[in-house]
């Protein structure tokens, strides 16, 4: 009972505007709509625009009574948002924060898009779930909508059909199964099993993707992984001959790592590894989970003019299989396995499956939002927004330059890189951001990553320059 009160106590914040403002939050404000066991005994003031909630804050008697119920897998700073609107998160004491993070590369049209909302709103109450035994109106046109959109983008230019799923996770998951069934057709021994992927690289949780993720920091717990799994290095042409070989059925790699600190795959890598593939017949898997869906401001990262060769002796490389998320719920959770014919024509009934992936609900919101970050309009956007972060880093680069090593990405994934010998920093600067009102996060050893909203404003963008260069002034006192 007594969280189904705090339940419908938190939902009575909807009616908090935006408006608030980091500065001008009143505590009072808040707490008539929280839970009458999380008001605070009193409320520190501090000079911080946006402070981390202290130990008598409401935040901090709301966690104390919840945090004991759930598995500690995160290690979350005490902020608890409570509303989304647009590139703005509000805390559950009516505190504004700047959003450059998007749920990582999730909320690309923003948090709380209306348009979104009432997609969500209609089809909730017309039909939820009726599973993948039968057939429903949305999860046809989802995969219909992918297929036209990828080909018209001039991406994966064989692009054939789609399996939807629940998370980039489950992608990832069904496109390992789906090479290792290729594999199975080339070679009935099994022998055709080995699985290629990068350093740097990440995949995803599950066994299978967590075996595709060779970073000792997420494999070392669970391990052994799962046997067949090669590693090598990102962007390295002369290891392919020796990584990828006939015992190959499959290669994933990400055009431009997020997690692994926004590295961008070099055109002519991509080329030698779709020649390897097709020399050894693997399949060649690109994972735009984090990537795809317009953030380079081409509908799949793989179709930017970025990853054309710069000589123009060689077309871009394009994938057998392409998975995707992240983006394309908009904060529903859904994934796409996207495949060739070639991949395709191996999976028979029942080689793979899934309870909730395919629901009209999830499947009825990404048609919406695909046929929306497909438009030219906003792709253009991106671009020039991209221009003025990357303008902005390049100045804070200027007044820092041992600090800030490099600046890297494409599009609205965006990375800048701290030296090594302030690498270590890079939290504090999270934490700097933070308490003046602004989210961002890192990736790799080190590196500032920037993801926001593609619809993301100028305004916006240059508050989130300046917050940052605040932040790095407090950091990094001295060190100019």
């Amino acid at each position: 009972m007594t969280l189904r009160a705090a339940a419908r106590r938190l939902h009575s914040l909807k009616t908090v505007q935006p408006s608030f403002t980091a500065r001008t939050f009143s505590s009072t404000s808040s707490i008539a709509s929280l839970p009458r066991d999380a008001k605070p005994r009193t409320l520190k003031e501090n000079s911080l625009p946006t402070p981390d909630p202290g130990p008598e804050s409401t935040t901090a008697a709301f966690l104390n009574d919840r945090t004991p119920y759930m598995v500690p897998t995160y290690v979350r700073p005490n902020p608890v948002f409570v509303k989304g609107q647009g590139c703005y998160l509000w805390d559950m004491d009516n505190r504004r924060f700047l959003d450059l993070t998007a749920g990582i590369a999730v909320n690309a049209l923003g948090h709380c898009d209306p348009e979104i909302a009432k997609v969500i709103s209609e089809q909730s109450e017309t039909l939820i779930h009726a599973s993948n035994l039968y057939h429903n109106p949305w999860t046809g046109a989802l995969s219909k909508s992918l297929i036209d959109s990828t080909l018209e983008s001039g991406a994966m230019r064989d692009a054939h059909q789609v399996f939807i799923c629940n998370s980039g996770t489950e992608a990832n998951e069904a496109a390992i199964k789906f090479a290792r069934k290729v594999g199975k057709t080339l070679d009935s021994t099994g022998e055709k099993h080995e699985f290629v992927s990068f350093y740097g690289s990440f995949h995803g949780r599950t066994m299978g993707a967590l075996s595709a993720t060779p970073n000792p920091k997420y494999q070392t717990p669970f391990s052994p992984m799962i046997p067949g799994f090669k590693y090598g290095t990102y962007n390295d042409i002369e290891q392919l001959e020796s990584l990828v070989t006939d015992k190959t059925c499959g290669v994933i790699i990400e055009p431009i790592q997020g997690e692994g600190g926004v590295n961008v795959a070099t055109p002519e890598f991509l080329i030698a590894l779709r020649e390897r593939c097709d020399q050894v017949g693997a399949v060649l898997i690109y994972d735009e989970i984090q990537c795809g869906l317009s953030r380079t401001g081409t509908l799949w990262a793989h179709g930017n003019p970025a990853f054309a060769p710069k000589d123009g002796s060689k077309s871009a490389a394009h994938p057998d299989i392409m998975t995707t998320a992240k983006a394309l719920g908009n904060g529903i959770p859904i994934g796409a396995t996207i495949v060739t014919e070639k991949v395709s024509s191996a999976i028979k009934t029942g080689d793979h499956g899934t309870t909730f992936g395919g629901n009209p609900l999830a499947c009825r919101v990404a048609h919406h939002i695909v046929d929306r970050l497909a438009a030219s309009e906003l792709q253009n956007g991106v671009e020039l927004k991209s221009s003025q972060f990357v303008s902005g880093f390049k100045a804070l680069q200027e007044k820092y330059p041992d600090i800030i090593s490099e600046i890297r990405g494409l599009g609205l994934i965006l990375g800048v890189q701290l030296s090594e010998k302030y690498a270590s920093k890079a939290n504090d600067v999270l934490t700097a951001a933070r308490q003046r009102g602004l989210l961002i996060i890192t990736a790799g050893d080190g590196c500032l990553r920037f993801v926001p909203s593609l619809n993301i404003t100028d305004e916006q963008i240059q508050t989130g320059l300046r917050i940052l260069r605040e932040s790095f002034e407090a950091v990094f006192a001295g060190e100019a």
